[in-house]
């Protein structure tokens, strides 16, 4: 493929990714899912029940307006006061503190389903996607390059370092208002609940649900999950346009996150809030280069360049193959385009079969025409790739 940096989707990881797992800096995330179990002894009151409700509310709220939307995106801006507000409540649901939290979301962004994203069902399966991946060994420090705008705030920096106080102070209050239930359904039942819907975005939104957008990545629009987390679940219109602080970009597509967003914007609480733009919201916007040699990429792989090269192989003979080897070494990079049209080749895809793979695999773009031209370099690219093996095997 090329040399450019996404020419690092080919190169394999170090081993199994999943046997990267540190198995002890798990056993805390093991033991608060068992804590739940302490309420058959504790006993569930309406009390505790009603705090388990608000809180799961009130810091999913948090996940997506804090750590998603403003320290990973900053699709809006606050005060420094309210920042550490949301940092602090952020921080209340036990998923590390939000400089990790941002760096590696900035990560997902900058390499979404490739072999370098940080947690891709594509590449690394179903579990690791969920929550494999948060006690992995490469993710246990925290990029600080990749969050230089908040690592400034010492503020953020001691949540950084105390990462555990603010959960610790919430479970201690739970136990303060409801007692013992207080502290089992009250927190450790929201908290668990609120790790899972937050791992849903990171794993089932990235295999069901509807595309409307070509991402050059998996993301899916899933309304179901978009109800259990306040509207993150519309993941192909973030992918779309990562900076909005709206997800939702129809109105029917529900985004309270959104609308208390509006409502802190009125009191003068945020201010600036992104929206998506018109071009985006009726997916007439121009994709960038990355977006679509992804995009190129993932239909290029849906033909089997291999088994055309070896069909090209034996439709050329000995003697077809090392004259199509020498013409393929004198020219150009990407110039086997012309080498391939001039031989007319009836095994290799045209432009036009390459226009129509992207469209019934991608969502309509206006630049489909454009990934599709990619597709069909980057295809017979590997299939040259593979002939001039085959011929110098062939040689020898």
């Amino acid at each position: 493929m090329t040399q450019d940096s996404d020419s690092k989707l080919e190169q394999s990881t170090d081993g199994p990714v999943t046997s990267d797992i540190v198995y002890p800096s798990a056993i805390p995330f093991v033991i608060v899912h068992l804590a739940c179990f302490a309420a058959i002894w504790t006993g569930v009151t309406v009390e505790a029940l009603a705090i388990g409700v608000g809180l799961y509310w009130l810091r999913i709220f948090a996940i997506g307006a804090g750590y998603h939307r403003y320290f990973s995106h900053r699709a809006y801006e606050t005060s420094r006061v309210f920042q550490f507000i949301l940092a602090a409540v952020s921080q209340t649901t036990a998923q590390k503190s939000v400089l990790w939290w941002a760096a590696n979301h900035r990560d997902h962004h900058l390499h979404s389903d490739t072999e370098l994203d940080v947690h891709s069902p594509r590449h690394f399966g179903f579990v690791y996607s969920h929550l494999g991946w948060i006690f992995a060994r490469r993710h246990e420090t925290t990029n600080f390059a990749r969050v230089a705008d908040l690592a400034q705030y010492p503020e953020l920096m001691w949540l950084h370092r105390y990462e555990l106080a603010p959960p610790f102070a919430l479970a201690l209050a739970c136990f303060a208002a409801a007692g013992w239930p207080g502290l089992i359904v009250g927190f450790f039942w929201s908290t668990v609940a609120v790790y899972h819907a937050t791992f849903s975005i990171n794993s089932i939104a990235h295999v069901a649900g509807r595309r409307r957008y070509v991402t050059g990545d998996d993301s899916r629009n899933n309304w179901l999950l978009a109800v259990f987390t306040m509207g993150e679940g519309w993941h192909n219109n973030h992918h779309a346009f990562q900076s909005s602080a709206r997800q939702g970009f129809r109105w029917w597509e529900y985004d309270p996150t959104f609308y208390l967003l509006k409502l802190l914007e009125r009191l003068g609480v945020v201010w600036k809030l992104k929206r998506p733009t018109v071009e985006v919201v009726q997916n007439q916007h121009r994709l960038g280069t990355r977006v679509i040699r992804r995009a190129a990429l993932q239909v290029a792989e849906s033909f089997n360049a291999e088994r055309i090269a070896a069909a090209v192989a034996a439709a050329l003979g000995n003697s077809g193959l090392v004259d199509l080897r020498a013409r393929l070494s004198q020219a150009q990079p990407f110039a086997a385009i012309e080498v391939f049209g001039e031989l007319n080749l009836p095994h290799v895809p045209s432009k036009a079969e390459m226009v129509r793979r992207a469209r019934s695999l991608l969502a309509n773009s206006p630049s489909l025409e454009d990934i599709a031209a990619k597709a069909h370099e980057l295809l017979l690219e590997a299939i040259g790739t593979r002939l001039a093996t085959l011929a110098a095997q062939s040689a020898n």
